[in-house]
């Protein structure tokens, strides 16, 4: 994990998620938040971080998660997110210029603005990872 940028003139994006089931949603708002910069980080919620928001355990483990993004061209860098309570220390130790967001969390992370751009992107209609694991769900029956 490389965090602080040596190319102080590139513009850093960072964003987070548990990108479980990756899904078109994700491809899509990966590639919204890196054209915003020159270089992407990617925070993705641990296990316990996962059962800790919603509840449940991610179907892929977050080393399974870490692999899927890391293969992504558009990411350059990714890390495991430990704490929600860690957002600013991870904004600051990546050197990001902007946090970028789904629009699902709109104004949520607008405390950050005093270190860095926040964007809320519009989601990708009818796409969600739990209307997906449900819609598996269903079919095993």
């Amino acid at each position: 994990m490389s965090s602080v940028d040596t190319h102080p003139e590139r513009r850093t994006v960072i964003t987070f998620g548990t990108f479980d089931v990756f899904h078109l949603g994700h491809l899509r708002i990966l590639e919204r938040a890196a054209a915003h910069g020159d270089r992407l980080v990617v925070g993705v919620s641990s296990d316990a971080l996962n059962m800790k928001k919603k509840g449940r355990n991610p179907v892929f483990s977050e080393a399974e998660r870490v692999a899927i993004l890391s293969a992504m061209r558009m990411v350059d860098t990714v890390f495991v997110e430990e704490s929600l309570e860690l957002k600013r220390d991870y904004i600051k130790e990546f050197g990001a210029h902007v946090l970028v967001m789904g629009d699902d969390w709109a104004g949520r992370f607008d405390e950050f603005k005093d270190i860095c751009d926040v964007v809320y992107l519009p989601r990708t209609p009818a796409i969600s990872t739990t209307a997906i694991i449900e819609h598996i769900s269903v079919m095993e029956q």
